[in-house]
């Protein structure tokens, strides 16, 4: 095939000597990050005589980051030459004279810019922000509708360039943990209405770049039922937590995970809330209602694989509100009390408004109208595939509590503690995280801060620098509750200390002394050698809770820096600003 008639088919050229597989030739629709494309059109016209979009990407995981590059490709089809850009590398002196925009970005944690774009947004923040009378512009946001701040990100973002001067020519698109579809519509409307004056050149035009190599056929579509090989418990008796430790066989897959990596992992909703939700409903359980496909199943099936029960919607809330006549419950969903909502729902489910509410009636169909799909949950993966070949390991806690008179559990790490037996199947896809990994030079020091189940790709880390035989020195920061109980991978961690893996080992147990002590502590107590690490290029990763924990290590860092740099405030924010546009500051909380 020549170029021509790659170009009538609107396909990537690929030599025909090069050295590709048929699968991979295949697979030619994606960019690898920071590939210098070229655009083609049957009457030659070269990319330069293209108008261009510039694509800004806040990501934390990579999901951004891939439909930024995803959008170059269908940008082409409408004339422009797309220009992908991470927030971090971007100079916001320059964007005065940028006439087309698009910003993709997803939310961290609690509302929070990703990492990659916080520079950024600081200085669209400060008083010399340049006007953006010239830039027309549309932003996709991605989130998760469990949290408060749903696609918080996208939406200060979309208001900022609006402040600034800039004519938004397509509304914003907010996506939730289903992203694809929404997406979609979102580039194909901003596509064709920032392209509008562009004359697209004659025939179909294609994109040039390498090829992407093939992805695993199990997705988060279409999981891969794993055996599970091993269910251990890591706390001691006594503990107050009980955290577990999960070895999952990946034989007959073609699944291939990097450290860093995360597992997302499908369960099944618990069978007594099914039962006790229906009782609730005043239900059979075999009524006919929509499943997540749409296709009508008994509502009993449904609520056990379909939805999920456990945390109820906004819009649910606001429909027992509404059914029960509650004045209370009423003035809780007004916008402006958001934080006495939230304060009130601690705690409480589904189940416990059917049951606080018996007023608030609902069919079976009018009831899982109400609900979200159930989806999977994504758990760092604390293993190296090439210590355990075929094996992915997983360190999750256990969720277990009592409120409002009844026992809770969490849905996904109870499902796998308690109904997973041995040999169970276990539907898990790959979630790559190319942000979040050991530094590709092995000589380069690693400190890394992991309290709790926020140890588990550190786990992983280590490994990976054992099987390797990395000279980088590793510093671990853990902490827990007791040293007695909850000293998780206390065998393994203190042999790879032995062995010198493990440089160096702080450990903080908040419970075994009067006055409380926690990672960030131990951080402040080591500061000369912590900042003499990173003066030596050392990378700082955090893992574990984004509410307090990641915010406590984020400003210990700040002030050692402070300190034994002998910097301001404000040249500590700017070496950690560094530290992160160099990728040696890495974070994945949740």
């Amino acid at each position: 095939m020549d170029v021509t008639q790659l170009k009538e088919k609107n396909a990537p050229y690929i030599p025909e000597d090069a050295p590709f597989s048929d699968e991979q030739r295949s697979w030619l629709s994606g960019f690898f990050a920071g590939i210098n494309t070229r655009l083609l059109n049957t009457k030659g016209s070269d990319k330069a005589d293209m108008p261009e979009l510039v694509i800004l990407y806040g990501s934390q995981t990579g999901n951004a980051e891939g439909l930024a590059n995803t959008t170059v490709e269908k940008a082409a089809q409408f004339g422009l030459k797309g220009r992908v850009c991470s927030m971090d590398a971007f100079d916001l002196s320059t964007l005065p004279s940028v006439e087309r925009l698009f910003i993709i970005t997803s939310t961290y944690g609690e509302g929070e810019m990703p990492d990659n774009s916080q520079g950024l947004w600081d200085l669209a923040n400060s008083d010399g922000a340049p006007a953006l009378d010239n830039t027309r512009f549309s932003v996709c946001a991605l989130g998760d509708t469990s949290y408060d701040l749903f696609c918080q990100s996208g939406k200060d973002w979309d208001k900022k360039l609006e402040e600034l001067g800039g004519e938004r020519v397509f509304d914003r698109k907010d996506c939730d943990v289903d992203f694809e579809e929404p997406y979609e519509e979102w580039v194909l409307g901003a596509l064709t209405a920032i392209s509008k004056g562009v004359s697209v050149p004659g025939g179909a035009v294609v994109v040039e770049s390498a090829p992407k190599a093939p992805g695993s056929q199990w997705t988060r579509k279409n999981p891969f039922r794993a055996k599970l090989l091993k269910n251990e418990i890591l706390t001691a008796h006594g503990s107050s937590k009980e955290t577990r430790h999960y070895e999952i066989s990946l034989a007959g897959s073609d699944i291939v995970y990097e450290v860093g990596d995360a597992l997302g992992v499908y369960s099944t909703n618990c069978p007594q809330l099914v039962e006790d939700i229906i009782s609730a409903l005043g239900c059979s359980g075999e009524e006919m209602v929509p499943g997540a496909d749409g296709k009508n199943l008994p509502l009993k099936e449904v609520l056990f694989s379909d939805y999920e029960i456990k945390l109820p919607s906004k819009e649910f809330i606001s429909a027992v509100a509404t059914g029960s006549g509650d004045s209370e419950l009423h003035r809780l969903i007004k916008p402006e009390n958001k934080e006495d909502l939230s304060k009130f729902m601690w705690g409480r489910d589904t189940l416990d408004l059917l049951l606080d509410y018996p007023k608030a009636e609902f069919s079976p169909t009018e009831f899982v109208g109400f609900l979200k799909k159930l989806q999977a949950r994504a758990y760092s993966i604390s293993s190296s595939i090439n210590k355990h070949p075929g094996e992915v390991h997983l360190t999750i806690a256990s969720v277990r509590y009592e409120t409002f008179g009844r026992p809770k559990k969490g849905v996904c790490s109870t499902f796998l503690a308690d109904r997973v037996g041995e040999d169970g199947d276990v539907p898990v896809y790959l979630m790559p995280n190319k942000h979040f990994g050991i530094p590709e030079n092995d000589d380069l020091p690693m400190i890394m801060v992991g309290p709790g189940t926020g140890v588990a790709p550190f786990r992983a880390f280590l490994e990976e620098r054992e099987v390797r035989g990395s000279k980088g020195k590793n510093w671990l920061f853990f902490g827990e509750r007791n040293s007695k109980t909850d000293f998780f991978y206390e065998n393994e961690l203190k042999a790879l200390e032995k062995k010198g893996v493990l440089t160096r080992l702080d450990l903080a147990f908040s419970r075994d002394q009067e006055e409380k002590i926690y990672v960030q502590d131990r951080m402040r107590e080591n500061s000369r050698e912590l900042y003499a690490w990173l003066q030596e290029g050392g990378y700082f990763f955090v893992c574990g809770d984004a509410y307090r924990m990641a915010k406590d290590v984020d400003k210990a860092l700040h002030d050692v820096i402070q300190k034994e740099g002998g910097l301001s405030e404000s040249g500590a924010v700017e070496y950690v600003n560094n530290l992160k546009k160099e990728k040696r500051y890495v974070r994945d909380v949740y």
